[in-house]
């Protein structure tokens, strides 16, 4: 047997998706975000503890908060906050609403055609807040848990002279102010430090795909938006079991950036200081970074300078499709890759599925081809009904007859289809589906995932199977008229 054949196959979920073709070969550069990056979260038990420290928040702005719990089924990443109507909606590429739910409740289609009709989401409007992160997830579920309240003429302070009535949007300012300031005061962090087992999902296979990278030549960059002494507690939790005894965890970097204020890093000019010790003293750094230190600060083009690279030279990989995707990639021209975990049980839904969604794809293209013969039938008849036209000889009541069975077999055609169609809409999650789709378009989120980022994956450790040698290449992209009517091209 040859080599080549024991080389097994990449499992679907451990994929590296292409939009933009990437020579991996010829990337000198490979920069890291670390949260939901290097550093994945066990994510129930991190949004829990964010919820109830947004519940503090509220408490201390004089919210009544007795009764509320975290709900994780409430949202999922890819859907967007409408601020103005205390919705939360799923959209597709375009930007129509597909799916929504006010409050904890899911509209009925009536009521959120009436209320979306004529809208299209626009992410530069302040009345849309994208949850591009799992970070958004309390958050989320929090403010639709209020606006319930709110509803049903519950009060929503504990003080009576509290000012009234709410509106949504300023209900919505008390929920992001106060998960802001339970980020911002540091408990959560500090709850982390003290037990990152309970926190932290760690990944065995994450070393060697970094060490692959950087034997191959690759310089390898963490730009991380956390502090020094969060950051190394994290990195070394993640490295410190699986590196030689008095091996720090910051030599698999070339570069070590935190505090890096994403996404103003790639935006504006700021200082750069160096993290001279553990306990984190700084002092000034001046001139260009240098190979094996540790900065807090400093800026993108810093970075291309002291590697003597420009950005088309360097990848990015975060979690973030605008702090880290977006503008890395817009003002920079930074090559860039996004990580999305939960990618992984999407991909396995659908695996699941794959059989199902064969037969239901048979089944919509007879009903297509019985629905094509129908409406033939039907303006054969109307032509003969109104004299005009060309029609070729036909007896009426044949046509009628004819009719009537074809309404009949697509009758019975969606009773087969119905239930698989209803099991498909409900991949991944009950009541919003798949995150890259929305029924057979992409949503929304896929969108801007295809705008912004040329790779996509789910976890970084994915370079492992892919190799530092890999010509990722995107695929053809595909159009309504690439395939015929017999499914060919």
């Amino acid at each position: 047997m040859r080599l080549r054949d024991e080389i097994p196959p990449i499992p679907a979920p451990r994929r590296i998706f292409c939009n933009r073709t990437l020579n991996l070969r010829a990337t000198a550069a490979i920069g890291f975000d670390m949260d939901y990056t290097l550093v994945h979260y066990k994510v129930h038990e991190w949004e829990q503890r964010a919820y109830q420290y947004g519940l503090e928040g509220l408490r201390a702005r004089g919210v009544r908060i007795a009764g509320m719990t975290y709900d994780q089924n409430v949202a999922m990443v890819g859907l967007v906050i409408d601020v103005e109507r205390g919705n939360l909606i799923k959209a597709n590429r375009f930007g129509f609403v597909k799916r929504a739910m006010h409050g904890t409740a899911p509209l009925e289609f009536e009521p959120q055609r009436t209320a979306y009709e004529r809208v299209i989401v626009d992410l530069a409007e302040k009345r849309w807040v994208f949850v591009n992160t799992l970070f958004g997830m309390s958050e989320a579920c929090m403010f639709m848990q209020l606006v319930d309240r709110l509803d049903r003429g519950e009060p929503i302070f504990e003080s009576h002279d509290a000012p009234k009535p709410l509106s949504y949007p300023q209900l919505y300012d008390l929920v992001r102010s106060s998960i802001d300031a339970a980020h911002m005061e540091g408990r959560l962090k500090a709850e982390i430090v003290a037990d990152p087992s309970r926190f932290v999902e760690l990944d065995d296979d994450l070393l060697p795909a970094l060490r692959d990278l950087r034997a191959a030549g690759k310089k390898l960059l963490l730009i991380t938006n956390s502090e020094w002494s969060y950051t190394n507690a994290m990195m070394q939790h993640s490295f410190g079991r699986l590196l030689p005894d008095g091996t720090p965890w910051s030599s698999l970097f070339d570069l070590v950036i935190v505090g890096a204020r994403k996404p103003a890093f790639f935006t504006e000019r700021m200082p750069a200081f160096e993290v001279i010790d553990e306990e984190g003293k700084l002092l000034p750094a001046n001139g260009p970074l240098e190979i094996g230190k540790r900065y807090l600060g400093g800026h993108a083009a810093l970075v291309e300078r002291s590697l003597g690279l420009r950005g088309e030279d360097i990848l990015y990989v975060g979690d973030h499709v605008f702090a880290d995707v977006n503008v890395s990639k817009s003002v920079n021209r930074w090559r860039t890759g996004l990580i999305l975990r939960d990618l992984e049980p999407e991909l396995d839904a659908l695996e699941g599925f794959k059989a199902e969604q064969a037969e239901l794809s048979r089944l919509m293209a007879e009903k297509e081809a019985l629905e094509h013969c129908f409406s033939v039938l039907r303006i054969r008849l109307q032509r003969l009904d109104q004299h005009y036209g060309d029609v070729p000889a036909s007896d009426p009541s044949r046509l009628r007859s004819e009719m009537r069975e074809l309404r009949t077999e697509l009758v019975a055609l969606d009773e087969r289809i119905s239930p698989l169609a209803k099991k498909s809409s409900e991949l991944h999650h009950p009541h919003w589906g798949l995150l890259m789709r929305t029924g057979n378009d992409k949503s929304h989120l896929a969108r801007q995932i295809e705008r912004h980022a040329d790779i996509y994956t789910s976890r970084v450790s994915n370079f492992l199977y892919v190799t530092p040698f890999v010509y990722l290449r995107s695929p053809r992209g595909s159009l309504p008229h690439d395939s015929g009517p017999d499914g060919g091209v």
